[in-house]
């Protein structure tokens, strides 16, 4: 098996940290308190002693919806300096700093040895194309195809046609590891947008995500897929850690 160095912190929803050998990614954070659980990462939470102790942290966020951006991502700057913010043109910030890259669709940066591109979504905002340390990761945002059973048909057809033109626009070499949408407010639809992903860009591990609570969505998912050429990973809880 391939050695990644990677450890995915999944945090909760939408949101991941994500640690390779030289950076720390952290995508789409929501929920910044469980109850009276520990601010610690096995709880789905980031410390302000975990944001200190990393070097070269880049943080993203997708869109300005409340359950892809909280503002206290801001406030991590202050504890340590070497973090950069990667957010989609739509979350509208006051006093933007010089760690500050607003990215919109089709655009890409690099951050000293990070390689980042932004494709469109279905919804608002960006999905995410990172290369970093030899790991290749996508991280979709609200791109899926939202196909809701109470719309119309030419608004589901329209949504299929909209999500498959994004997802075939994508022309990465290959991705290691998809970060994508298992929603289960879309009943019986929840898993197209993910195997039309999976049948188009084959990547080698599917980490489904935007299941709220429903972590049993994910069990579906992966034997739903178990003879596809992705592995889909299984969320048994918040906080759980992967490391390959």
């Amino acid at each position: 098996m391939v050695k990644y160095n990677i450890k995915i912190h999944y945090l909760y929803h939408s949101g991941f940290a994500i640690e390779t050998l030289n950076h720390l990614l952290i995508f789409d954070y929501y929920k910044d308190s469980f109850d009276s659980n520990p601010k610690v990462i096995e709880n789905g939470l980031i410390s302000d002693e975990f944001i200190k102790s990393k070097k070269s942290v880049i943080v993203f966020s997708s869109h300005r919806h409340p359950d892809h951006f909280n503002p206290v991502i801001l406030k991590w700057q202050n504890i340590n300096p070497d973090i950069n913010y990667v957010l989609s043109t739509d979350i509208k910030i006051k006093n933007i700093k010089g760690n500050y890259h607003g990215i919109c669709p089709y655009k890409s940066l690099n951050l000293n040895d990070v390689y980042i591109k932004a494709y469109g979504s279905t919804d608002i905002g960006v999905s995410f194309f990172v290369s970093v340390d030899g790991i290749n990761i996508f991280h979709s945002g609200d791109l899926n195809l939202w196909k809701w059973k109470e719309d119309p048909k030419y608004k589901q057809e329209r949504a299929e046609r909209n999500f498959k033109r994004e997802i075939n626009m994508i022309n990465e070499a290959k991705i290691d590891f998809a970060f994508f949408p298992v929603d289960p407010r879309l009943g019986e639809n929840y898993s197209l947008g993910g195997k039309y992903f999976i049948e188009i860009l084959k990547p080698k591990f599917f980490v489904p995500m935007h299941f709220w609570d429903d972590n049993d969505i994910t069990k579906n998912f992966a034997k739903l897929t178990k003879d596809s050429p992705s592995e889909s990973l299984i969320m048994n809880h918040i906080g759980e850690t992967f490391e390959f």
